[in-house]
């Protein structure tokens, strides 16, 4: 386990953040496109690890972590998600919440990890790192053959336990905001 191996959460544990957080919208205007492009939002913000093949390291604002994890790159990246897949679209702020929200819950699942660097939530204005108070998440294997490991094991458990934990709470106020207030 080298430094850059082991510093995010896994895409299964941000997957299913996102899942949940589409349960909180309106089934109504809830699509499988929608869906889809939620979970590659909650995955798209770990594009940074590619900066390990260019050298470039955890604490450069490019490296893991960096700019793709802060809140302006959630925003941006929904926005780009609206216009290319949603412009004549009546709901399209309530889905570009959703989209931003998505790619934002991946910076904090990991900002909930016990390893790597923290992370630049805050860029463009600081490039300080920061972590939650609770760093309960075990960091996940970067290759997906870490993952047949006893560590990768250990990790999917976690996150059974920690993410899966959020995502069934988030799921269960879905439940009732679409039974109870969006009727």
């Amino acid at each position: 386990m080298d430094g850059t191996s082991k510093n995010m959460a896994s895409a299964f544990g941000h997957a299913a953040a996102a899942w949940a957080l589409s349960k909180v919208h309106p089934k109504k205007i809830m699509t499988r496109k929608i869906l889809v492009l939620g979970i590659i939002s909650s995955i798209i913000p770990d594009i940074d690890v590619l900066c390990f093949k260019f050298g470039i390291s955890d604490d450069h604002i490019l490296g893991h972590r960096g700019i793709t994890h802060s809140l302006v790159f959630g925003l941006v990246w929904a926005i780009i998600l609206i216009t290319l897949f949603h412009r004549k679209e009546s709901h399209k702020y309530l889905i570009c919440c959703y989209y931003a929200i998505a790619t934002i819950s991946h910076g904090l699942l990991d900002a909930l990890t016990n390893g790597g660097a923290g992370v630049a939530f805050f860029y463009p204005f600081t490039d300080e790192r920061y972590f939650l108070p609770w760093r309960v998440i075990q960091v996940s294997p970067l290759g997906a053959a870490d993952f047949f490991s006893e560590w990768g094991i250990q990790v999917l458990l976690n996150e059974a336990m920690f993410i899966g934990a959020m995502s069934f709470l988030v799921y269960v106020i879905g439940m009732w905001l679409n039974k109870k207030v969006y009727r």
